[in-house]
């Protein structure tokens, strides 16, 4: 009997099918890690010096600042909105849940391009100043400054959606025995409820650690050299790339020291339930004096990082008709954007699926070394998995180089952790038994597979691929250093427009990038019940 055989006397085992998409994978998910350790073989003694180099040390201490700003402004919005959201009696809940959401369907690059245009030194804010008191010129907001707000006001629904969710899921007995020992609402918080959000917290903050290190469009646009534009320059040097290596492998290194600090910051204490009974959800609490606060609170959030760019995304629109402006569209931008989105969705859930199968159900050998590396692409930016794509496709599979097919094998590498979460996640809710008695009625593996499992799992396969056709749709780096040649999509559109200053012919593939990214954020917002309740 063959180990990996799928028949119905040997369902116990894994089908050799899965077991070759996992070690596929993972295959993939280490290209970048060889192609680092390749090259710091080439690289020379003066060139490995640059690791301790004065550049090198601003470099990190930027990246650190802004990584540090950025989540806790973000922790600052997310954490009383998951509060007000979760806990407090709000009018038109869902509306506010979905408004406060849709930040994440902004790509950085074009949040970062319309709050320097409405904010800049000559922006639209200081020509109102101008004529109501005379105000001839801003402070710069380009910097550490300009890029904290913009990442912030785009990343907090990172925390916000696990926040609210873990908020929502608290079982109020624990609360109504501390107050039965006599402690009051605020410690209660303080020693009951908050360290039952430590977890959530933490990991949402990791996203958002992540998210800032590795994001690109913002930092260039704010002129905040980071490592990702860093490395992102370092590569368009014709005279010497080693270096794009050399500041990668210190970025790779310093994600993966943040990695490690979530995971042993996050315990290993467990908060579920134990023993039986019903988990009671707490009343609402009446806002009372405080709605006028928090109906504020949510104005100023969802107007600055909603409302805003969308609205300058018209004024230019309107604004360049207006005088005349031409406005350069075309239909291919779309089509290629969604194809790729669309292929690199279905094959990343494809892939997903089957790997969270024999990660989830089959207790293999590699298992624990395929999970430790599954999750390479939360830590390395896109810059970086498109370089080390670049060169094996030149130097190992030329006939595929500067073809769609390499620009989807690095999506797959990035955005493989996404689907993997969503998809395990649901799987791991399944009871097994349930599978064990199809399997004991004579249905064959795959059988099983396709009327128990996928039906069951049909929301985390939905979800992931929702995640993962949004992030593909808003991803730059990657399509400006992998799209083959003339392939334009809608995020290089905004891209090149933009830096060339073209604002109204920006302002079309801007807007639909932001209407196509909503369909699937309203999907998550359907089928996940943390948020819908």
């Amino acid at each position: 009997m063959n180990l990996f055989s799928a028949n119905k006397n040997s369902y116990r085992m894994p089908p050799i099918l899965f077991v070759f998409i996992t070690l596929f994978v993972a295959l993939i998910m280490v290209i970048p890690l060889l192609y680092l350790l390749l090259r710091i073989t080439q690289l020379s003694l003066d060139d490995l010096l640059v690791l301790v180099s004065n550049r090198a040390f601003q470099t990190l201490t930027r990246s650190l600042v802004l990584m540090i700003c950025v989540t806790t402004l973000s922790s600052m919005i997310a954490i009383p909105l998951a509060w007000i959201t979760a806990r407090t009696y709000l009018p038109f809940r869902k509306i506010w849940i979905i408004l406060v959401m849709l930040p994440l369907v902004i790509p950085s690059y074009v949040g970062a391009y319309l709050f320097l245009s409405v904010f800049g030194p000559t922006g639209l804010f200081q020509k109102g100043l101008e004529v109501l008191f005379e105000v001839q010129r801003l402070p710069d907001i380009r910097g550490l400054f300009g890029a904290t707000i913009v990442l912030s006001l785009l990343s907090y629904p990172y925390l916000f959606i696990t926040l609210r969710g873990a908020i929502s899921g608290l079982d109020i007995s624990m609360e109504e025995s501390s107050r039965i020992l006599g402690h009051n609402s605020f410690w209660t918080f303080i020693k009951v409820t908050l360290p039952q959000l430590r977890f959530p917290f933490v990991s949402g903050a990791l996203l958002i650690s992540l998210y800032t290190l590795s994001d690109f469009g913002a930092v260039s646009i704010f002129n905040y050299n980071t490592f990702s534009w860093t490395i992102y320059q370092q590569y368009n040097s014709l005279v010497d790339r080693s270096m794009s290596a050399l500041f990668s492998i210190i970025f790779v290194l310093l994600a993966f020291l943040i990695v490690l600090i979530e995971f042993k910051t996050r315990g290993f204490q467990k908060y579920y339930r134990i023993g039986s009974g019903i988990s009671r959800k707490p009343k609402p609490i009446s806002l009372g004096f405080w709605k006028f606060p928090v109906y504020l609170f949510l104005f100023v959030v969802i107007g600055f990082s909603l409302i805003l760019p969308i609205s300058m995304l018209f004024v230019w629109l309107f604004k360049g008709m207006y005088f005349g402006d031409s406005i350069v569209f075309s239909w291919s931008p779309i089509f290629n954007s969604i194809f790729v989105s669309v292929l690199s969705a279905l094959l990343i859930v494809f892939f997903s699926f089957a790997t969270s199968i024999i990660l989830v159900r089959y207790s293999l050998t590699g298992n624990r070394f395929f999970e430790s590396i599954s999750y390479l692409g939360f830590v390395l930016p896109g810059v970086v998995v498109a370089i080390s794509v670049v060169y094996f496709a030149a130097n190992y599979i030329g006939i595929l180089y500067q073809t769609t097919a390499v620009l989807i094998l690095a999506y797959v590498i990035l955005f493989f952790p996404v689907a993997l979460g969503a998809i395990r996640s649901v799987l791991l809710q399944i009871n097994p038994r349930l599978e064990d008695a199809a399997h004991g009625m004579s249905h064959n593996y795959f059988s099983v597979l396709f009327r128990i499992n996928v039906p069951l799992m049909k929301p985390g396969l939905i979800m992931g691929f929702a995640m993962v056709f949004l992030l593909v749709m808003k991803e730059l780096p990657v399509t400006l250093i992998l799209g083959p040649l003339g392939f334009k999509t809608l995020a290089t559109e905004v891209w090149s427009f933009s830096s060339e200053a073209f604002f109204v012919s920006a302002a079309v593939p801007a807007l639909i990038i932001i209407l196509i990214c909503s369909l699937p954020m309203l999907v998550i917002i359907i089928w996940d019940k943390r948020i819908g309740d």
